[in-house]
């Protein structure tokens, strides 16, 4: 364990987000006079005094990293970051949040859960409805691949926060031969994929604040708005297809777009199982819930049931979290099935939450091979995605990762209990931040505001053990992990 590189890691980043989270709000504030730039020059000077500091102690220091500094660093990254990302909350007089609720916020926005405690958005500053949505967008592809970017230019390897960052079976996401050289090339896809959605919003009749904000939110999946409503505010059936097609395309894993790019051609899209398991699960809740509604009377009219069945499944299926309609009070058994959505996920690869497609896909491929093992005990049945066989490794790791999410997921739930919440809104409320997705049931549909302190600090966990895929963050309290 290399201590001081770590300090030093944490000392560079810390001085990145101070200009990188807080610049951008204090010329918003600034152009709309708001009076909140003094919390942004507060939080800029204090992030950035710190994080020099510890820089300046650690300077001298070079080693590349082990995978274990590698873990450590990155679940002190989001920690350290989700928590330091509370000062312009706490120093900003319009906002009057205590601590805990700041640390909510901050950690909700850079995991881009989206689970909120704010009400009356509407009369907030725009510097600070601003920097709710940067913090998703930062949070978006993960700040940590922008510093995998820039560390190995100061000279610190890059490669072990990648692959704590990217727990898990994934696609091969190391798509240009440097690491540095995949980062800015995801980078700039998702910039420019924000910029596009930017504009679409624009076109569709959004205000240019509204577009940019709301654009930031869409391409990281995180569901933060700048207004109480979301995106009903708008009430425009265009908006809401502009906001479908990018969580869609955004759910998707981001190295078949780098492809499509790079190769300037679509067929490989076709040809993904992960992509064609994304969009079955789409398209069957989707009809399911429209079916429902249309059956119930829930809506006048079977394209008005269309309309905001479609945009609630996608928004939950890729755990974006913006709400068109009254999902809470949906008849039978709807508000569980967006839920259950919520907690299958996106793509790997994606700015999207939950247990992630390509894991539920093998789960049922493992399923369905053990009940044709009991017909066939001696039969040897490979696990196949497309034409690649699946390890038995890859296999178990999913299964150990479905069991480990399944009691973290137990556990919170009790302690939510503990804290005098009822089941429905406990439930909901571990589903929706352990699977970042944002809006639960009951008591958290609309805010997280009402919920005791102990409750708050229990999901800020679930939050960041859903950022980090359970395992990343778990493995730093076993006694392996600390032993030489």
């Amino acid at each position: 364990m290399h201590a001081a590189i770590i300090v030093k890691i944490l000392g560079i980043l810390l001085m990145i987000f101070s200009l990188l989270g807080n610049a951008p709000p204090l010329l918003v504030s600034v152009l709309y006079d708001d009076g909140a730039s003094g919390a942004f020059l507060k939080a800029t000077l204090v992030l950035f005094v710190a994080g020099l500091l510890l820089w300046l102690a650690t300077a001298g220091r070079q080693k590349e990293l082990s995978n274990r500094d590698g873990f450590l660093v990155v679940t002190l990254f989001w920690a350290v970051l989700g928590t330091a990302g509370c000062l312009p909350f706490i120093f900003s007089p319009s906002v009057e949040l205590s601590i805990t609720d700041a640390v909510f916020e901050s950690i909700s926005g850079l995991t881009t859960t989206g689970a909120t405690v704010i009400s009356g958005l509407d009369e907030l500053p725009q510097s600070i409805l601003f920097y709710r949505q940067l913090l998703q967008w930062l949070g978006g592809m993960g700040i940590i691949v922008l510093a995998v970017a820039l560390l190995p230019m100061l000279g610190i390897g890059g490669m072990q926060l990648y692959r704590a960052e990217s727990p898990g079976p994934v696609k091969d996401n190391k798509i240009v031969p440097r690491l540095a050289e995949t980062a800015k090339s995801l980078w700039l896809l998702y910039l420019s994929l924000t910029v596009v959605c930017m504009l679409a919003y624009w076109a569709a009749g959004m205000s240019m604040f509204d577009a940019i904000s709301h654009s930031f939110s869409t391409v990281a999946i995180g569901g933060f708005s700048t207004h109480d409503a979301s995106i009903a505010y708008f009430d425009s059936p265009l908006i809401e297809f502009i906001a479908v097609f990018f969580m869609v395309v955004a759910g998707i894993n981001f190295a078949l777009h780098f492809l499509a790019l790079q190769k300037r051609q679509l067929k490989h899209y076709l040809k993904d199982p992960e992509l064609q398991f994304y969009t079955f699960i789409l398209g069957t809740v989707s009809l399911i819930t429209v079916v429902v509604l249309a059956a119930d009377g829930t809506y006048d009219s079977l394209l008005e049931a269309l309309r905001r069945g479609l945009f609630q499944v996608v928004s939950f299926a890729t755990t974006t979290g913006y709400a068109t309609a009254d999902f809470n009070s949906w008849p039978l058994f709807l508000p569980y099935v967006l839920l259950y959505a919520a907690i299958i996920g996106a793509c790997a690869g994606s700015t999207g939450g939950g247990m992630k497609v390509i894991r539920i896909l093998l789960i049922f491929k493992q399923g369905f091979r053990e009940v044709q093992r009991l017909i066939h005990p001696r039969a040897i049945i490979p696990i196949k995605l497309g034409k690649k066989v699946m390890s038995d490794r890859i296999v178990e790791s999913v299964w150990g990762f479905f069991a480990v999410y399944v009691m973290a997921f137990m556990v919170m739930l009790l302690a939510l209990l503990t804290t005098g919440l009822d089941i429905i809104t406990a439930f909901s409320a571990v589903g929706a931040c352990i699977n970042n997705l944002g809006p639960g049931l009951s008591d958290v549909a609309q805010t997280y505001g009402a919920l005791p302190s102990a409750a708050k600090w229990i999901l800020c966990l679930a939050m960041l053990l859903g950022r980090l895929e359970v395992f990343t963050l778990l493995v730093l309290f076993t006694p392996m992990f600390w032993k030489r």
